[in-house]
């Protein structure tokens, strides 16, 4: 099992209250996508997003603008 610090991700969310958030994820943790969104959602009123394009890592970003994205399953950008 694998932790995605939700607790962590609703309290950025809470605090700096986005109001269209984008979701990444690796391909492994894609098929948790609905169960991350719905914790989400639980907790937050932002606009949740879910990419399913490959993602790569931090240098895989959108061209689209939004104002938080998540990154879910890659090493953390220093």
């Amino acid at each position: 099992m694998f932790d995605l610090e939700l607790k962590k991700v609703i309290a950025t969310i809470k605090k700096e209250k986005p109001k269209t958030i984008l979701i990444q994820l690796a391909d492994g943790l894609k098929p948790e996508a609905t169960k991350i969104v719905d914790q989400l959602k639980k907790h937050t009123k932002a606009k949740i997003i879910i990419s399913l394009d490959s993602c790569y890592g931090a240098c895989d970003t959108p061209k689209e603008k939004y104002d938080l994205i998540i990154h879910f399953g890659h090493n953390e950008f220093l």
